[in-house]
């Protein structure tokens, strides 16, 4: 299903599914990621794939200038409700080339929000895209599912219901991609969505820095920022650092 994310991301069906991600979890990974990080008060970062822009505000209230950057027109429509001096979202496609004339000090791609395209090839690109705009000694940082793990453990069929919405959920893995599909009624009428994410594994992440200038300085395996295990670990947590 080709670009599958351009159509289920701009639909509200899809913020209800994910609707009861935990917030407090969410902030306390990105405060232990700043102190880790140690970036100057006014540094400019990139939230690539920034949906609507939780991260994006919670960096800016932080001291830093942000840019989100996310497909969605639905999500960057809501960010841009609530903007100000030093933050800004736009949409934008990460796999297109940045005509910008500056550059940044750090790119964040926060929970699992890649991994969507059907080659690594692409994937190499959006790292070339914005390797190529961050500074020298600056950051490009993936939080992502731990694929591995992931595939090992695999649930294959679920229930969920939010909103008196009951979502039926199918997983299975074929070539490297683990597809989620999903189905539920609502109001009469029928709906099947479905994702994929390719299982992006540590060594393909340390090949497609590398060929750009990023140098993997640390691995995490959860947003206690402790080491990162494949067997076990919850995410794969990486920062890369530009030459």
């Amino acid at each position: 299903m080709a670009d599958w994310f351009s159509s289920w991301f701009n639909t509200h069906y899809y913020h209800i599914l994910y609707k009861n991600r935990d917030e407090k979890e969410a902030e306390f990974f990105m405060e232990n990621l700043l102190s880790y990080l140690s970036l100057a008060e006014g540094s400019l970062l990139v939230d690539m794939a920034c949906g609507k822009g939780r991260h994006a505000h919670f960096l800016h209230n932080q001291g830093y200038k942000v840019i989100g950057m996310d497909l969605s027109s639905e999500s960057i429509a809501f960010a841009n409700k609530d903007v100000s001096e030093g933050l800004s979202f736009k949409v934008h496609d990460m796999r297109d080339s940045l005509d910008w004339t500056f550059s940044v000090d750090a790119v964040l791609n926060l929970f699992t929000s890649f991994g969507y395209f059907d080659s690594i090839t692409e994937h190499e690109k959006v790292i070339e895209n914005f390797s190529s705009k961050i500074k020298p000694g600056g950051y490009f940082v993936f939080d992502f599912m731990n694929a591995h793990r992931v595939v090992k453990e695999l649930v294959a069929e679920e229930v969920k219901t939010v909103d008196s919405i009951e979502f039926h959920i199918r997983r299975f893995v074929e070539n490297r991609i683990i597809y989620k599909q999903i189905q539920f009624d609502d109001n009469g009428e029928k709906y099947q969505f479905q994702e994929s994410v390719m299982g992006i594994l540590l060594t393909d992440f340390k090949q497609m820095l590398e060929k750009h200038s990023m140098e993997i300085i640390d691995t995490f395996g959860n947003f206690s920022l402790e080491a990162f295990d494949p067997e076990t670990s919850d995410r794969l947590i990486l920062v890369a650092k530009k030459k």
